[in-house]
Formats: structure tokens, C-alpha cells, sequence
């Protein structure tokens, strides 16, 4: 990863999105003294951390956080592992409708996009608290503006950005000499190339990203989606399934199936089956190939006009336990130490929320990496999420029309 193009592209998103709230916090400092007494007050807790397992990467990475704040700050961080974030909001949910508005079973979750927006709008979280926290200093709220706006909803200090997304594709350079750089040359690759691309089927996550790249990609007019979606979209996602119905005689068994998740894919991809497969993380191809699962000559690219990204968060809900340990296990996933580890393809590779430039010389350092082969190397204008309204619009149209 190198800091400056990313930074570029994703300044490229606030000039995109100029309609984005702006929106700015009254609880913008830390207070020395409040923090002290939160460090004291959450040695010895347990913080309960709800986060998705389906990454061996992900899952070492936390492991290597435990250790860390149980030296640093005395707390025992267990991870609980989701399948699905989902289960975190109706947990939580059911614990309000029952009455249990403290000594919750969650203390900290993994979470962004809808399930944010449920449970901001539901009452479910503690906060405002992540402006407060003392290295919010470092995150680049300027340069990426998704670190303040989730899916076109304000943040407004009720999660901390923890990482960045884009979406991506790779694929093996011998087999893709002349990447897509556009939906209309992915359309003619797949004529070239019949059965050889294809995309999870929603509502898996990747799955409906990139219904998302293929609407706000083809819509005349982006505004719309980053609004509430209406009652009855009717004309604005015509284009959408337009491009749909081109696309999916050319793909993986026409259309008909579709891989569960891009790690099938991946292997589809591995095994040759497929020649393109996508990614949320402009270094999973990089990963892979550092894990030698996938050949040297895979490369990845993102369409020249800009790609789908996002910012991921960490939230504490309502009725949390450890308040004070999980602010204390969030403000250390924030510092420089944690940042540069997640950003190294060799513990995860998660593009960070901190502005490196603006680092400390020795902090900066900790980011120093070469170019690894599978890297994105054209660095495109990061595209906002639509509003999280849409998405269940989205899939439940496409499940109708091509869900079987």
C-alpha cells in the first residue's frame, strides 16, 4: 500500500459527492483527564468484540490484538464470531425489547453500511464517543471523507473508523492481458470470454457491491441514490437491469447460478474455471499470492471512472458491559502500531483510516512497503456508498428477477 494515491482518490470522492453532509462534531478533543479515567476504570474488564470470523487472516490479527491491550491495558478482549453482523443487531435488538439496557452480551461489533443505520436509528448504540477518543487526532477525515459518513449516513461519533474498502478486480495477467477498465469493455470481455466471469449471489456482500458498482456505473444521474430510496424506484434502476440481462447470458453458467462468495470465486479463479473474480480489499490478489494461493502473474485493477468504496467502523452498543474497556481496545485498533500491522499483506492487508502523511517520522515508517506483486497499481476515484436504504431495494428486485 502506498498512502498518497489512496489519499488521492479518496479526496477524488469528496469532489464526487459534494452533496455528503458536512457534518462536524462537538465532541471533537479528547479530555486528558476523562481518558486516565477510563484507562483505569477498564483494567481488568472483559470486552466482548462481535466481529465476522470468516478470514483466517482477520481471526490471527485479532488474536494478536488480545495480546496486545491484556499487556498494554490490563483487558481480556475475547473475540465472538459471526457469521453474519446481522446477528449482532437482532442480539442487541432483543436484548432492548426485553428490558436488559445493561450487562449486554456485546461490548464492541464490526460494523458498517445498514447495520449501522439500524441500529443508529434504533437506539442501539452507546455514544457519541469516537471523536473523543485520543488518536481520532490521527484519522484523515479530510482525505477520506467515509470515515465520518457511512453509506450517506452521518456518523456523528457513534462508531470509529477501523479501515478502508474499494471495490476491485484481478485475475491472472496471462489470461487478462487488457483488464476492463469500464463496464462496457467488461461486457465485451465476457463475449470474448463466455462462462468466464461471473459475481456472488446476493445478498452475499461482494454479490450486491457490485450491483452497486453496475447502478451508480450506468445511472445518468447519481444523486438520487445517495438519498433515502423512495417507494417506488420504477425508472432509476432501469439501467441496472438492463446491463444485467446484457451481462448475464455471457457469465459462469449463463446467469443461471452463481458462486456463493467471492472465496469460491477466488478458487474458481485459482483452479481456472474463472478469469476474472472480485474483491472489497484492493490487496486480497496480494494476499494471496504472499500466501502462494494464487500465482505471481495475478494482477488487480478497479474501473478507470472509479469504484465502490467505504469505510468500516467499530461500535459499541446501548447496553454494553465494558464501555470503557472496548473505547480503550478501539482507540489502540486506532493507533499508528495496530493501523500498520492490519496494513501489511502479511498479517492482513486493510488499507488504514490514518492520515500517514501527517504521521510522526518513526510512526510513518511502520507503513513503509514496497510494491507487491497482485497490488493495485492505477490508483481511481473512490465512488460513495449509495444510501443503505437501497440495498434491500436492490436485492429483493434482483432476487425476484433473477433470484430462481
Amino acid at each position: 500500500m502506498t498512502p498518497s494515491p489512496i489519499r488521492r482518490r479518496l479526496l477524488a470522492a469528496g469532489a464526487l459527492a459534494p452533496w455528503l453532509p458536512a457534518w462536524r462534531s462537538a465532541h471533537a478533543a479528547a479530555d486528558p483527564a476523562a481518558w486516565v479515567s477510563t484507562l483505569r476504570t477498564a483494567r481488568g474488564q472483559t470486552v466482548y468484540f462481535n466481529a465476522w470470523a470468516g478470514s483466517e487472516r482477520v481471526n490471527a490479527y485479532l488474536q494478536w490484538v488480545s495480546g496486545e491491550v491484556a499487556t498494554r491495558h490490563g483487558i481480556k478482549l475475547e473475540h465472538v464470531k459471526l457469521g453474519d453482523t446481522a446477528e449482532l443487531v437482532k442480539r442487541v435488538r432483543a436484548e432492548k425489547q426485553a428490558g436488559r439496557n445493561q450487562d449486554g452480551s456485546a461490548d464492541m461489533g464490526w460494523i458498517n453500511g445498514e447495520n449501522f443505520l439500524t441500529m443508529k436509528r434504533e437506539g442501539l448504540l452507546f455514544g457519541p464517543f469516537a471523536e473523543a477518543l485520543p488518536n481520532f487526532a490521527l484519522v484523515d477525515v479530510a482525505g477520506k471523507p467515509t470515515t465520518r459518513i457511512d453509506f450517506s449516513e452521518p456518523v456523528e461519533g457513534f462508531e470509529a473508523a477501523w479501515g478502508m474498502a474499494q471495490f476491485t478486480f484481478y485475475g491472472d495477467g496471462k489470461r487478462v492481458p487488457q483488464p476492463p477498465k469500464n463496464l462496457a469493455e467488461l461486457l465485451d470481455f465476457a463475449k470474448r470470454n463466455p462462462g468466464r466471469f461471473s459475481y456472488p449471489k446476493p445478498p452475499n456482500f461482494h454479490g450486491t457491491t457490485f450491483l452497486k458498482q453496475v447502478l451508480i456505473e450506468t445511472a445518468p444521474d447519481r444523486k438520487p441514490f445517495y438519498a433515502p430510496a423512495p417507494a417506488d424506484p420504477g425508472s432509476l434502476l432501469a439501467p441496472l437491469w438492463r446491463t444485467l440481462e446484457a451481462l448475464h447470458p455471457l457469465l459462469w453458467r449463463q446467469g443461471k447460478q452463481f458462486p456463493a462468495s467471492n472465496t469460491v470465486m477466488r478458487q474458481m479463479l485459482a483452479d481456472g474455471e474463472l478469469f476474472i473474480s472480485l474483491t472489497f480489499n484492493p490487496n486480497e490478489a496480494a494476499n494471496e499470492i504472499a500466501a502462494k494461493r494464487l500465482p505471481e502473474s495475478v494482477i488487480s485493477w478497479q474501473h478507470a471512472g472509479g469504484t465502490i468504496g467505504n469505510t468500516h467502523f467499530l461500535a459499541i452498543p446501548f447496553n454494553a458491559r465494558a464501555k470503557e474497556g472496548a473505547q480503550v481496545v478501539i482507540d489502540f485498533l486506532q493507533s499508528p502500531l495496530a493501523q500498520a500491522r492490519k496494513a501489511d499483506i502479511r498479517h492482513w492487508g486493510d488499507p488504514t483510516v490514518l492520515a500517514v502523511d501527517r504521521l510522526p517520522t518513526a510512526d510513518k515508517a511502520l507503513f513503509a512497503q514496497g510494491a507487491a506483486p497482485g497490488t493495485v497499481m492505477q490508483a481511481v476515484p473512490v465512488l460513495p456508498e449509495p444510501h443503505a436504504s437501497w440495498v434491500e431495494v436492490i436485492e429483493r428486485e434482483w432476487a425476484r428477477r433473477h433470484g430462481q
